[in-house]
């Protein structure tokens, strides 16, 4: 079983690291990274790089493809070897995922049209564009496609996966193995149950969070 981590500039870490922590658990399983060029790949903060081993165009046929989100996203909207590469493995792969906005690409590939998908809460009405049908919940199963929403949900979407590949107790022994028992400190983790000024403060933030530029 091969798992492909695509990687592109200004990703956000823990879209790929949380599927990783999860997925790369599984028995007998590969996980790779994967970019259009081999090397370093520098998350949002400039900070933080993971390491493509691959290049696309060397893991052709990936058993499950998993897509992260993260301001640079926006401007692979339009990188046809991306989109392109996307597409030829989904025609093969079991599983085609995403976690954040990576689901803003599988939807410009033309993946998701018609289905129910999720993201970040700040970009759900972006899926709309693509006629996707956008929702909330944190991680959605439509058909071989898993969308999961923001950032932190990619654990939620790698356990989930498990389950469905290799059963119950495989993810629930995943789970354990790495102690995943949320209790955060606050209850603002969605704009649902955030007060208001916190939404607001995020909203205002949403052009940097997003990749997008300022509007003058």
């Amino acid at each position: 079983m091969q798992f492909a981590i695509v990687l592109y500039d200004r990703f956000t870490a823990l879209d790929a690291v949380g599927p990783y922590e999860t997925l790369s658990r599984l028995p007998d399983s590969e996980v790779v990274f994967v970019a259009e060029r081999t090397g370093p790949v520098r998350t949002e903060g400039g900070n933080l790089a993971l390491v493509a081993d691959r290049t696309l165009a060397e893991v052709p046929h990936p058993d499950v493809v998993v897509v992260p989100g993260g301001p640079g996203q926006t401007p692979q909207m339009d990188n046809g070897a991306l989109l392109d590469w996307i597409r030829t493995a989904d025609a093969t792969s079991t599983w085609t995922t995403s976690v954040c906005t990576g689901s803003l690409l599988l939807a410009a590939a033309g993946l998701l049209e018609g289905r129910r998908a999720t993201s970040h809460w700040l970009a759900l009405d972006e899926l709309k564009r693509f006629g996707v049908e956008p929702t909330g919940e944190r991680v959605v199963i439509d058909g071989k496609y898993v969308t999961a929403a923001g950032v932190s949900s990619g654990i939620d979407m790698g356990l989930t996966l498990l389950g469905r590949m290799s059963g119950d107790v495989v993810a629930q022994a995943v789970q354990l193995g790495i102690e995943y028992d949320p209790q955060p400190p606050y209850d603002a983790g969605s704009p649902h149950k955030a007060p208001a000024d916190v939404v607001e403060l995020i909203r205002s933030m949403s052009r940097f969070i997003l990749g997008k530029e300022p509007t003058t």
